[in-house]
């Protein structure tokens, strides 16, 4: 059957207006409970985010990428400078299309001359969507890069449902290889012994199973030495407090997490499989690992708060070296929307976590 995707989008954009009379209600429907305190903009780009997002979800586990695509707006990469940034697309696997977008800073006599950390970047969106071309991620890592006075590598990897566990993974470590073989790629004051792994959401879940297996294989010339863990997208069987008080909540909802973690899943498995619940049941033992510090963010109204504090007690538990930072008025994927004062509080403490763990490491 042909699908008439501008009466999709004509439905979908009807849909949206409608509710944007209601929009502060409905992210918490219930009149009771505290709501974020958050701008009209942000819950109006939150709603859109999320509306079209489901939209593009079919009830047969497949996602519609036309529709998706349509309104996931990329942007190019640019060798010449803009905002003190310079960025190009590198290629690791043109079968796989795992490719990476490289941000180098260009302000200053310094940064020219100076030996620059490493951020190893993978994006969110519930292993499904998006990509480091996409806008807002795009936004993000040029802001890494530029307050931060580091170097960037926004990871693309193949995406669910289309390729399930563990394809995700396999091509976040490909590019950890490819990088560790190939230095060249990188400008010449890129520090590969001061390289940190970082992600948010799904990319948080992505750069912790990357960490173990760097323990366990080991690299020759990258040392990851942090790893920065922004609200990471962690689950399980159980219905934690918080995602039942939370229900509803933008972005995040039970309903959209189980059918992103069903299609991402090896057929049969459960929320407690490890790369769930990395936590429970069947977690890695950590104890033998020379596991990286790790920086936890956490907001009061993301519903996954409460797996994500279970990970950074795991990790204390374990013996690793972990701190935990918590935004109690903030939801899911807040520092993506740079209005935010709190987005920009993020990225200064992400700074000072790597400049910390760098000096710690010489």
């Amino acid at each position: 059957m042909r699908i008439n995707y501008l009466t999709i989008i004509v439905n979908k954009f009807y849909h949206f207006f409608v509710q944007l009379k209601n929009l502060k209600t409905t992210m918490f429907s219930s009149p009771n409970k505290p709501k974020p305190s958050l701008p009209w903009k942000t819950r109006v780009a939150i709603f859109f985010l999320a509306t079209f997002s489901d939209a593009a979800r079919r009830s047969n586990g497949t996602v519609n990428r036309r529709f998706f695509n349509l309104l996931d707006l990329n942007s190019s990469p640019n060798d010449t400078p803009v905002n003190g940034v310079s960025t190009k697309d590198v290629t690791v696997n043109a079968e796989h299309n795992v490719w990476f977008r490289l941000f180098t800073p260009t302000a200053g006599d310094e940064t020219k001359t100076a030996s620059l950390p490493v951020i190893i970047f993978f994006h969110g969106g519930g292993f499904t969507f998006l990509s480091p071309a996409s806008v807002a991620y795009d936004a993000v890592c040029r802001r890494f890069c530029r307050k931060i006075n580091a170097v960037v590598v926004s990871v693309n990897y193949r995406l669910a449902p289309e390729h399930q566990y563990p394809s995700q993974y396999e091509d976040a470590e490909s590019v950890l290889k490819f990088l560790d073989e190939n230095k060249y790629v990188l400008p010449e004051n890129a520090d590969v012994s001061k390289c940190f792994l970082a992600g948010d959401s799904a990319g948080a879940n992505i750069a912790h199973h990357v960490a173990v297996q760097v323990c366990k294989v080991g690299l020759q010339r990258i040392r990851v030495i942090g790893l920065v863990s922004i609200q990471p997208y962690f689950g399980g069987e159980e219905r934690t407090e918080a995602e039942i008080r939370l229900e509803g909540s933008p972005l995040v909802s039970m309903a959209r997490t189980d059918w992103l973690w069903k299609v991402f899943l090896p057929e049969g498995s459960d929320r407690d499989h490890g790369a769930v619940n990395v936590s429970g049941p069947n977690a890695e033992d950590l104890s033998g690992l020379d596991y990286p510090d790790t920086l936890v963010f956490v907001a009061g109204f993301d519903p996954l708060n409460d797996w994500q504090k279970r990970y950074y007690d795991w990790l204390r538990k374990c013996g690793k070296n972990a701190e935990l930072i918590e935004y109690p008025t903030m939801v899911h994927a807040f520092y993506i929307f740079p209005n935010l004062s709190e987005s920009t509080q993020l990225i200064l403490q992400v700074k000072d976590f790597i400049n910390r763990v760098s000096n710690n490491s010489k």
